[in-house]
């Protein structure tokens, strides 16, 4: 990934952009390596948290795909439900 050799992003940050990677595209990628560089850099229930935010985001946007769904339509949706409330 790009972000690897990035001078942009911490190494605390490239582990959890590699974790991310591993929730979403590769479970595989979650080996010992990555494990042991994961506790590192976070606790136990920073990880807990981490991995439930990236399931929870991607999974949004996994089903929102599904629906066929376009950026801002839920906000073009609500403005218009409150402009004729």
């Amino acid at each position: 990934m790009g972000y690897e050799k990035s001078g942009r992003f911490t190494r605390r940050e490239k582990v959890a952009l590699r974790y991310a990677d591993a929730i979403m595209y590769d479970p595989a990628q979650a080996d010992d390596p990555l494990w042991a560089d994961l506790h590192a850099e976070f606790t136990e229930p920073e990880l807990v948290e981490l991995g439930y935010w990236v399931g929870f985001t991607f999974g949004g946007q996994r089903w929102l795909k599904t629906l066929a769904a376009k950026q801002g339509e839920l906000a073009e949706f609500l403005a218009q439900k409150k402009a004729g409330a």
